[in-house]
């Protein structure tokens, strides 16, 4: 977290802040116990990289087709990513709705910049209702703008009428938090509730 002006404003992440997001939930089923291979087909295939760029607004069915194409043995593995997509997505992170709704209660106002595709992130909130309660939200998959690009942090800035300053914003991505410093937020970087609330309680959010 950095210094300087105390923040009153507060910026989620969703995806490992919020609520837990990990592919491997649902190919440790499909892998059947082979740990080495679906390592391997999430590192080449089904790659982080791929799946940004559904995160950036390319459609799942461009992305499944195309790769399902290039690796037509992996066809009906590459189809489950999207298909079987909310198995990745066991429930929430511990404690950290709770925060949320704190801080909400407390009248903090609360914001959220997510790397997110846009139907995945509308299935999601439809699930998890705490999601809808945001003062304001920038999604990737409709910008077509992701973290850690300093362009997604101005975006929220100047849309919801914000000072950088003023905000106090959570990733557990440790670039994502050097990038909000970059534009003048505070940043905290996410391993777990109980260290979020120390620091937002020692900048007198909670």
């Amino acid at each position: 977290m950095t210094g300087g002006t105390a923040p009153s404003i507060v910026v989620f992440d969703i995806g490992q802040v919020l609520i837990e997001w990990d592919p491997r939930h649902l190919y440790r089923e499909l892998f059947d116990g082979y740990e080495d291979l679906m390592e391997d087909f999430l590192e080449r295939i089904c790659s982080p990289a791929w799946n940004l760029e559904q995160d950036r607004g390319r459609p799942w069915s461009e992305a499944v087709a195309q790769l399902a194409a290039e690796h037509p043995d992996c066809a009906e593995l590459i189809r489950a990513y999207d298909d079987m997509w909310e198995r990745m997505v066991p429930g929430p992170i511990p404690g950290t709705p709770e925060i949320l709704a704190e801080l909400k209660a407390r009248g903090a106002p609360v914001y959220a910049i997510t790397n997110f595709s846009a139907d995945k992130f509308d299935l999601t909130c439809r699930r998890f209702d705490f999601l809808n309660g945001f003062d304001g939200i920038i999604v990737s998959g409709r910008e077509r703008l992701v973290k850690p690009d300093p362009a997604i942090f101005h975006l929220l800035t100047d849309r919801y009428g914000l000072e950088a300053n003023r905000c106090f914003f959570i990733d557990d991505n440790p670039d994502n938090v050097e990038s909000a410093k970059s534009v003048g937020m505070s940043a905290h970087l996410f391993l777990g509730a109980e260290a979020l609330r120390r620091d937002l309680e020692a900048v007198g959010l909670l």
